[in-house]
């Protein structure tokens, strides 16, 4: 049986400009950092965001940018500041997608390796509650 999700792995280019990104917008705690050593198949760093356990991974091999993507729940109220963070990181601004009134908004960026992020306002529970309601209509 599936408990929870155990932790989410980016590949990055630069696990120190990572780490400050990580550090500075998402006030992310770093409980471990490889250096030189070599336990798994790149360096590596973990850290704890939001309760959830995020490990980074430097390889220079990074092509693609996709839709997959993580999304970290936040305030409304707080999608000024967050956009400021971004802007002062210099991190790229993806368009948000077509949305419906009650999905809630969302941030979508690409971190320094293309690895795209989401700061979306809503919640699974408000979302499948809109959801339904347009079903009935």
């Amino acid at each position: 049986m599936i408990e929870c999700i155990s932790h989410i792995t980016f590949i990055v280019k630069n696990l120190d400009n990572t780490a400050k990104l990580f550090k500075k917008l998402f006030n992310a705690e770093e409980v471990y950092y490889s250096a030189d050593k070599k336990h798994s198949i790149f360096r590596e760093r973990f850290f704890i965001i939001a309760g959830q356990w995020i490990a980074i991974m430097e390889d220079d091999n990074i092509i693609n940018r996709t839709y997959h993507h993580l999304a970290f729940k936040i305030s409304a109220s707080d999608i000024d500041a967050y956009l400021n963070k971004i802007k002062a990181l210099n991190l790229e601004l993806k368009s948000p997608r077509q949305r419906v009134s009650g999905e809630g908004d969302s941030i979508y960026f690409y971190d320094y390796d293309n690895n795209l992020f989401e700061l979306h306002t809503g919640t699974l529970e408000e979302r499948l509650n809109f959801y339904r309601e347009m079903d009935e209509v």
